[in-house]
């Protein structure tokens, strides 16, 4: 049975109570509060304090301090009155109970409402988070495509640069071609115009010794024939047609097996292209060739330029899927790029393309298998 707690003090103002109630011989530390604006109950075994109080209070604003083997509480009044009572009186046993029971179910509706804000706070600021980093996805992913771009926009640009400085380069070789044809053509027209004038300055000689005596011109007729220089041939052409072959070897040094697959597959590769692909309209004939952008894949990725690589690898791809060592050099570009999955995938179908059984092995040791059997 529990001692009521009688000996507590009370005063008030206009707007607050505050009550001391002593508890002695206990650790008030362990004292269970209980207050709602109509009640008000302080459990410390062996002690109990209760009161059914005067008028509603702010049982949110109010506060209890403990120490020194009491408990001081200051309740601040809903309305501002000075109280007649601390407590109710009159109060019998059914009203304290329905007064008990009904601050305990506004206690646990004020603890749901705090229970639920709180929830529905912690979801306002998984929502705010997730918005927050959706943004920066976004925005990496916006950072990304830039980078992407300005890659391929330069890698495009350095391709437009190499062959403008190839058209010159060839412009350049053809008009000192023709310029050294020029020379060569000047130089036999005055060696004809020398041999001609020689020719016609004996023909002068002949006739004057022709008007001496007869024993004179039989005399010097022989030396004069011995010493005179026929004139120069008529120029003329000769056409000559060679049987037509694709490649400068002569036949009989030639391997025409190897010569025929190797039509065949160019064959092929041509048969392959499809004539909608916009990076092929700038191009030369012999630029659409998939040897030659791979040699030039094989020059980027020494440079380091490993995206340029991998569109002129992509772009020879397009143009004959067959071989393997295109994927072979584009996953050593996905491997500089850190791009694994890229890299396992392209050797992947290399080795399909040469018909190797494929083990789950890491991409590291699978790049470094495919480089000793192609020999690069």
């Amino acid at each position: 049975m529990p001692l009521q707690v009688s000996d507590y003090s009370w005063e008030q103002t206009r707007t607050a109570v505050f009550i001391s109630v002593p508890l002695r011989g206990v650790s008030v530390r362990d004292a269970d509060v209980f207050c709602t604006e109509n009640y008000l109950k302080v459990n410390c075994p062996p002690f109990l304090f209760e009161v059914f109080l005067y008028a509603p209070i702010d049982d949110e604003s109010s506060k209890a301090k403990i120490g020194n083997d009491t408990i001081v509480f200051t309740l601040h009044k809903k309305e501002a009155a000075m109280w007649e009572t601390l407590s109710l009186s009159s109060v019998d046993k059914e009203m304290m109970q329905r007064i008990r029971e009904k601050s305990i179910l506004q206690a646990q509706e004020s603890a749901k409402e705090a229970m639920e804000a709180k929830a529905s706070a912690r979801r306002e600021d998984q929502k705010y988070t997730l918005n927050v980093m959706m943004k920066i996805e976004e925005e990496e992913r916006k950072r990304i495509e830039d980078m992407k771009e300005n890659e391929r926009i330069k890698a495009t640009k350095e391709l437009e640069t190499w062959k403008e400085h190839q058209r010159k380069a060839e412009e350049h070789k053809i008009i000192q071609r023709e310029e050294k044809l020029y020379q060569q053509e000047k130089q036999i027209e005055e060696e004809r115009k020398k041999l001609k004038h020689k020719g016609l300055t004996r023909n002068s000689v002949s006739r004057n010794l022709a008007t001496k005596g007869r024993n004179s011109e039989i005399i010097f007729f022989e030396k004069l024939k011995e010493d005179s220089i026929p004139a120069p041939r008529s120029v003329g052409n000769i056409k000559i047609n060679f049987t037509p072959r694709v490649f400068p070897t002569a036949l009989r040094e030639s391997q025409v097996a190897a010569e025929e697959e190797w039509l065949h597959k160019q064959a092929e590769a041509r048969r392959a292209v499809n004539t909608d692909i916009p990076e092929l309209c700038d191009l030369k004939e012999e630029e659409k060739n998939p040897e030659w952008l791979k040699d030039k894949g094989n020059k980027l990725f020494a440079t380091e330029n490993y995206l340029a690589a991998i569109n002129a690898y992509n772009l020879a791809i397009r143009l004959n899927s067959k071989i393997p060592l295109l994927y072979l050099n584009r996953a050593a570009c996905h491997l500089k790029l850190k791009n694994l999955h890229k890299a396992i995938e392209d050797s992947s179908k290399a080795y399909r393309i040469m018909k190797l059984p494929l083990r789950l092995i890491h991409p590291t040791k699978l790049y470094k298998m495919m480089l000793r059997r192609f020999g690069i």
